[in-house]
């Protein structure tokens, strides 16, 4: 029968052969030679196909140089590894392929037949980050991607909703977009914000908190005595971290007059750049430092040290009169320091030479806020020790962390119906950016409810999405939308 209109024909027009490549063995390129193959002549004479040949089921199909096996094989190849990488494990395996063709093969696969999903998980991918984002839908329940949008518009979203109505649930993160086109898509379906962006958002406001009151954080460093005699200009140590004479505090000394005497003369910031071959940032950044000692800050040498959080122990039996480095490095490991015994030594002896007192800087507004969003139990005894005193001193932050941890009762829990008065319990403290996160939780109060409440989550997605940046940097950004949804939707 012709394949392309259907008539029979019994005019054979005689055999042939053909050499299709197969799977390899042994390293070795294998070539199947088929004999048995006829050629017919249609006969309609109308018909566009004047002739054709009989195939093997299972084994050859029309133009194709390669089995059934091979293509296979090869297609798996591309979807593992895409068209570069491919075609270098191909010819190692025994097959000469170029890339182009392993890319074809993957791209002639049959769309993966996917059964109706009843709770799906959507989220964002990057196509180029910061300017073009993608959408990625995941059936929670087996934990496969089941499409990709070329965008991340609400419409998108609603269209591919609305062609499957038995969706029931829709977990998806806080994004407008999602949950207005999950909305219009699904009117009938639950959406559930998933608990680790409620997580994250929580911290980054516990963060800003604790970043309004740095102030009190400096109850966790004592006062230092007044020096008895102030030192005199000519004896008045350096606020610089590098030592005098040092290559990088001379080039920046000079660098910081030479900009300052340029500005001084009436050349603009622009010119001045133009003239040094800086950018116009690192002229601003000198132009706005008074001395040069001012641009050393932040520097290698005022990094955090595993030291740090154990400084204020060392000052406090430092006051007591313990001196000893030998003896304060055998009470801090007890403690959980995990640093070496010169790192002791060595503070303690800036506190000996030091014609100013050396004291423990106190921890910043990202350690303190850790120690708030970190279960109690995890905590050091030097940090819930610390924790304590900054609760102490501070009121908001006090609130900060009893609304913190009640927030994390209510996540690992699973009570959503505790979310009100949460929120009442906030707008009552005088703490700004978690004012800002209950307005926004208010206004999706009932996919956070949800969230709080029911077991989907978006976990699955967020792998996914993790997954399509490896596929995507694999293909160096220069593949087609149609091929990387392939290999995602496709890809074991």
């Amino acid at each position: 029968m012709c394949p392309a209109c259907g008539v029979w024909s019994n005019q054979v027009h005689g055999s042939y052969l053909r050499f299709p490549a197969d799977v390899p063995s042994g390293g070795r390129s294998v070539v199947l030679q088929l004999s048995a193959a006829r050629r017919f002549v249609c006969g309609n004479s109308g018909c566009a196909r004047r002739t054709f040949v009989e195939q093997s089921p299972g084994l050859t199909r029309r133009h194709s140089q390669r089995t059934d096996r091979l293509r296979s094989a090869l297609a798996a190849v591309g979807l593992a590894l895409a068209g570069r990488a491919g075609a270098r494990i191909a010819r190692v395996l025994g097959v000469s392929v170029s890339r182009s063709t392993v890319l074809r093969l993957v791209d002639a696969l049959p769309e993966p037949e996917v059964a109706a999903p009843r709770v799906v998980g959507v989220d964002e991918y990057a196509t180029r980050k910061g300017r073009h984002y993608g959408t990625v839908l995941v059936d929670i329940d087996t934990r496969r991607p089941i499409d990709l949008l070329p965008d991340r518009e609400a419409s998108s979203l609603t269209a591919w909703l609305a062609d499957r109505p038995g969706v029931e649930v829709v977990c998806r993160d806080r994004a407008p977009f999602f949950a207005d086109g999950a909305a219009a898509g699904a009117p009938q379906a639950v959406q559930v914000a998933d608990r680790w962006h409620l997580w994250h958002n929580l911290s980054e406001a516990a963060e800003r908190a604790v970043a309004q009151h740095r102030h009190c954080l400096r109850a966790l460093v004592p006062a230092a005595p007044d020096p008895e005699l102030e030192p005199t200009a000519e004896e008045k140590p350096s606020s610089s971290p590098w030592p005098t004479g040092h290559r990088f505090a001379e080039r920046t000394r000079a660098k910081h007059a030479t900009i300052h005497a340029l500005l001084a003369a009436g050349h603009s910031k622009r010119s001045v750049a133009r003239q040094l071959g800086m950018s116009q940032n690192t002229v601003l950044r000198f132009s706005r430092a008074e001395t040069p000692e001012g641009l050393f800050v932040g520097q290698w040498q005022n990094r955090a040290s595993v030291l740090d959080e154990y400084k204020t122990y060392l000052d406090d039996r430092w006051s007591e009169g313990c001196t000893n480095a030998w003896k304060l490095w055998e009470e801090i490991v007890p403690l959980g320091y995990k640093g070496s015994y010169q790192r002791v030594r060595a503070y303690l002896h800036k506190k000996r030479t030091s014609p100013q007192p050396v004291t423990a800087r106190p921890p910043s507004p990202r350690k303190v806020a850790g120690w708030i969003l970190s279960r109690p139990e995890t905590l050091t005894e030097p940090e819930q020790l610390q924790l304590k005193t900054v609760r102490t001193h501070c009121p908001e932050l006090d609130a900060l962390t009893r609304h913190v941890r009640s927030f994390a009762v209510m996540l690992t829990e699973r009570q959503g119906e505790r979310l009100p008065d949460w929120l009442d319990a906030v707008r009552q403290d005088d703490l700004p950016s978690l004012h800002t996160l209950a307005a926004g939780i208010d206004r999706d109060r009932a996919a956070v409810v949800a969230g709080l409440t029911l077991p989907w989550n978006s976990g699955a997605v967020e792998g996914h999405v993790n997954r399509i940046k490896i596929l995507k940097r694999q293909m160096f950004g220069r593949a087609s939308f149609s091929l990387l949804r392939k290999r995602v939707l496709l890809y074991r």
